[in-house]
C-alpha cells in the first residue's frame, strides 16, 4: 500500500511539473538544471513557506532556511541532481525528501507525502463504504423480488386453501431473518426500516388481494 501510494505521488508530481514548466517559472523549469532548480527553490522559500515546506527544506539540506544564508545555500547545488533527473524523466528518485522538495518546487498539493498518503487512505475508505452500501441495496432488491414472488404464490394458494393464510406471516419471519444474516451492523438501521416498509406493503397487498 505504502509503496504503491508513493509511486502515485511521484507520478502526480511529474504531471504537475509538465504543466508548471510552461508557466510562471518557465525559465527555471523548461530545461531544468541543478543551478536553476536551486535558484528557484530559494525564490520559492523567500515567499512565506509553510511549516511543512520548511521541514522538507531542513530534512534535505540539514539546515534551516535563513534569508541571511543565501551564499551557504548555493553550496547545496548537488542536492538538486535527483530532482533534475526526475523532472527530465531520467531517474526514479528514492529519497523521499528530494521527492517532497520536487513537490514544493512545482507547488503540488497535497504535500508532503504523508499528507498525500493520508488523503489516499481516506478516499479509499470512502470508496469501500460506497461499495458496501451499493452491495446492500442489491441484496435487498434481490430479497424484494423473492418476497414478491412468495406473496404472489401465497395469495394464489390461499384462495384455493384458506387454512394457509398464516403462511404469509411465516414467510415474513423467514425473510426478516435472512435479511439479518446478510447485513453488516452499520447497515441494520437503514435496511431494517426498509424491510419493515417492504413487509407492510406486502401485507397490504396480500390483504387487498384476499378481500
Amino acid at each position: 500500500m505504502h509503496s504503491h501510494t508513493l509511486e502515485e505521488y511521484k507520478k502526480a508530481i511529474k504531471i504537475k511539473y509538465e504543466t508548471e514548466k510552461e508557466g510562471e517559472y518557465f525559465d527555471y523549469l523548461y530545461s531544468p538544471s541543478r543551478g536553476k532548480l536551486r535558484d528557484l527553490c530559494w525564490l520559492i522559500f523567500e515567499n512565506n513557506p509553510t511549516q511543512d515546506d520548511l521541514n522538507v527544506f531542513r530534512n534535505l539540506f540539514c539546515l534551516d532556511f535563513d534569508h541571511t544564508k543565501k551564499n551557504k545555500f548555493k553550496e547545496q547545488k548537488d542536492k538538486f541532481r535527483p530532482i533534475e533527473t526526475f523532472f527530465k524523466g531520467e531517474t526514479d528518485p528514492l529519497n523521499i525528501d528530494a521527492i517532497n522538495l520536487a513537490a514544493v518546487i512545482v507547488d503540488f498539493q497535497p504535500r508532503p507525502f504523508k499528507k498525500f498518503n493520508e488523503k489516499c487512505r481516506i478516499e479509499e475508505a470512502k470508496q469501500i463504504e460506497i461499495t458496501d452500501k451499493a452491495n446492500a441495496v442489491v441484496e435487498i432488491e434481490e430479497e424484494v423480488i423473492v418476497v414478491e414472488r412468495l406473496v404472489k404464490n401465497e395469495n394464489e394458494e390461499s384462495k384455493e386453501n384458506p387454512e394457509k393464510g398464516n403462511t404469509f406471516f411465516n414467510l415474513a419471519s423467514i425473510f426478516s431473518k435472512k435479511i439479518g444474516q446478510k447485513i453488516y451492523p452499520r447497515k441494520i438501521i437503514t435496511i431494517g426500516i426498509g424491510a419493515v416498509a417492504l413487509m407492510s406493503s406486502a401485507l397490504l397487498y396480500f390483504v387487498q388481494k384476499k378481500d
